[in-house]
């Protein structure tokens, strides 16, 4: 590049007058090899020829690296080589079996582009095309009607999930991981429009109800990170600064933007100004929505992931000192050592304390109302966990005095699904002893609002797995119906299993929630089985109690 001289907008590898050469050169070779001027459309990245797209990145990266006197032989070469690139009327059996979907960036095949490109997303079409080693031709309206549009779209669609591809993981220290997806096939990155099946082949995973942040930087390279836990916020400012430089110095560029992958469809989260020069990441609202509940989600270890930890801002928090009492249950999974007892009495005096602050900050008469203290952005939940460890303790003074925290006050910075507070708000009504009626009103409220198809920002599986577990004990709890009880808690211990498999996380040894309505059924003289896995037995028979009662 010449020094001194800002970088072409369109081949950033080369100086401005050095592209606009380039450009001079590429059409002289065209006019000279393929015939008059009618028909040629030079575009920034990229020359255009009765359908023929022949992009510029790898001959322009070529001529970057050599003199420029040497540039007119280079360009004469490349060109040659294209001479038996296909020229259109192939039959409808070899378009067929040569087809395969491509992305293109979005008015980059110029005024000749056909009628059935298809806009994908911002920056984005999707065209059919026949792909060579360094050209590509677009197929012609004559080629679609040769063939068939429905059987073309069907067979470049299977020839895209067949294409091969390279993928490894990309770990760097205090970073999510992002998953590179690569090859030589021109259409790697066009597996964007099949993300799901990339998703499953390469994480060996299902694509995650929140989606996922994908980059497709150039025509050889996709670059994407599921959204299943608080690190995706960092994975998005990470995908954009990768997908920018790919985008600049990698052959074959398509798109410098981060887009996310969300029931079927990609959404640009990139805003670009070029008039001001200025890229940034701006996500909509549904998504900032998702990222910061799963980030309080995250911070609080109730997510089985991957990923690196949530920074917490408290080492001395609430959190830290519920885990502190679940890691007991590694080496004492029955709670019998008055150890594993005081850690958590010590959890539970903190989460009730992060709610016994008055208007002015002093600690409320014994007959006044509680008011949210320093639960941090995710109030809701944190209640919700004092709630539980006070049903596991048997501190029935603190469990009344959580019940008296106005609703209105368990609303966070993190925002939650609505399914959570309806929750607060039958134990509130049962501990309170409201009428039966209401109860079962707000139950009801409670269980629609947590269906899968309602509830929008917790991951599903934790929903399915984790959050929805107390609840349908508490069904089973207010109708006194012993036997479903039984059955449906050793089936919530299955669903815990199950989520979090063979995590080491402190969440994984107990079953918190669970744990809490089993405790609350045992003192309702329910035939509670203390012998269940997940469930420190002499926290639920109260013998470790009253052991340290005596």
């Amino acid at each position: 590049m010449i020094e001194n001289e800002a970088p072409d907008s369109h081949l950033p590898m080369l100086a401005t007058p050095q592209a606009e050469r380039l450009r001079s050169l590429v059409a002289e070779s065209v006019r000279a090899r393929f015939g008059a001027e009618e028909g040629l459309v030079l575009l920034g990245d990229a020359v255009e020829r009765d359908g023929h797209l022949f992009p510029l990145a790898n001959l322009a990266l070529r001529c970057a690296e050599a003199s420029e006197d040497d540039w007119p032989a280079l360009v004469d070469a490349h060109f040659a080589a294209l001479a038996d690139a296909s020229q259109g009327g192939e039959g409808a059996e070899e378009l067929l079996a040569g087809t395969c979907l491509r992305l293109v960036p979005a008015g980059a095949a110029g005024p000749a582009a056909p009628v059935h490109a298809r806009e994908v997303a911002e920056g984005l079409r999707l065209a059919l095309a026949l792909d060579g080693p360094d050209s590509v031709r677009l197929l012609t309206e004559e080629d679609v009607a040769r063939a068939g549009a429905d059987a073309l779209w069907g067979a470049a669609q299977r020839a895209l999930i067949r294409a091969p591809m390279r993928h490894e993981e990309v770990r760097l220290d205090g970073h999510p991981v992002l998953y590179s997806v690569y090859g030589d096939a021109h259409s790697v990155a066009t597996k964007a429009v099949v993300l799901p099946e990339v998703v499953a082949e390469v994480t060996g995973r299902r694509m995650p109800d929140a989606g996922a942040l994908v980059a497709v930087p150039t025509r050889h390279l996709l670059a994407f990170h599921p959204i299943v836990d608080g690190s995706a916020a960092d994975a998005l400012n990470d995908l954009a600064t990768y997908a920018a430089r790919a985008h600049d110095e990698g052959p074959g560029p398509l798109s410098p933007r981060v887009y996310w992958w969300h029931d079927g469809r990609l959404t640009s989260l990139t805003d670009i100004d070029d008039a001001a020069r200025t890229v940034e990441q701006r996500p909509p609202r549904e998504l900032v929505d998702v990222m910061q509940a799963l980030r309080a989600l995250d911070r609080a270890g109730r997510l089985a992931s991957d990923g690196p930890p949530v920074p917490e801002s408290d080492p001395e928090s609430f959190d830290a000192a519920l885990a502190q009492a679940l890691a007991h249950a590694e080496s004492d999974p029955d709670a019998a050592r008055v150890e594993t007892w005081d850690a958590w009495v010590a959890a539970q005096q903190r989460g009730a304390a992060l709610f016994a602050h008055g208007k002015d900050g002093e600690p409320p008469a014994d007959d006044g109302e509680l008011e949210a203290g320093a639960a941090g952005g995710d109030p809701a939940r944190a209640w919700l966990d004092a709630f539980y460890l006070t049903l596991v303790t048997r501190d029935r003074e603190r469990t009344t005095r959580l019940c008296q925290v106005p609703l209105e006050t368990l609303r966070g910075s993190a925002p939650v699904d609505d399914y959570v507070p309806h929750w607060i708000d039958v134990l509130q009504s049962h501990w309170l002893r409201r009428p039966v009626d209401d109860v079962v009103d707000r139950l009801v409220t409670t269980i629609k609002a947590s269906h899968p198809d309602t509830a929008t920002l917790a991951p599903k599986d934790f929903l399915n797995l984790v959050d929805y577990q107390p609840v349908a004990l508490f069904h089973r709890l207010l109708t006194h119906d012993h036997e479903a009880f039984g059955e449906a808690l050793a089936e919530s211990l299955v669903q815990h299993a199950g989520y979090w498999g063979g995590s080491e996380a402190p969440r994984a040894r107990v079953a918190l929630g669970p744990l809490a309505l089993a405790c609350l059924a045992y003192d309702m003289d329910f035939p509670v089985r203390t012998d269940l896995p997940y469930l420190p037995r002499y926290l639920l028979n109260r013998q470790r109690l009253e052991g340290a009662a005596s």
